[in-house]
């Protein structure tokens, strides 16, 4: 089967080509666990997986990795706003490595219930501080 994809870069269809032959990887932005996911969170993931199923199907192996902010973020997108770790312990109680262990098992399990396939690899964000302060410092 000829996979195409939309190369949203070029604006146009493309034929798929890995990097690697028949190997893809596939890194997501996964949940900031501070609430439950809505299905708008949960479109992203739903989307990745037939995209995964795809590619298996075609003969591809997969190496899937979905990390979990369970860090602060900010409410908005620009660098000023709450943080929504900060502020789901004050709503639950919970502290803040309470509030990531609920919040990040109540995502797994909707993540099982849509029956959408685990990843390769569940990459917390607590687990890589010091490679994304390197990674930080690098860039400046």
């Amino acid at each position: 089967m000829n996979l195409q994809l939309f190369d949203t870069y070029e604006r146009k269809v493309r034929p798929f080509e890995p990097l690697v032959d028949n190997k893809v990887g596939i890194y997501a932005c996964g949940p900031t666990v501070y609430n439950f996911a809505h299905i708008g969170n949960l479109r992203t993931y739903l989307f990745e997986d037939l995209l995964i199923r795809v590619l298996v199907a075609n003969g591809y192996e997969v190496n899937h990795i979905i990390n979990i902010t369970d860090v602060g973020h900010l409410t908005s997108d620009a660098d000023t706003g709450e943080d929504k770790m900060e502020l789901g312990t004050k709503r639950t109680g919970m502290t803040a490595w309470e509030l990531a262990e609920f919040y990040t098992e109540a995502f797994q399990a909707d993540l099982a219930k849509l029956n959408i396939l685990a990843p390769s690899v569940w990459c917390k964000a607590t687990d890589h501080i010091s490679e994304q302060i390197e990674f930080v410092v690098d860039l400046e």
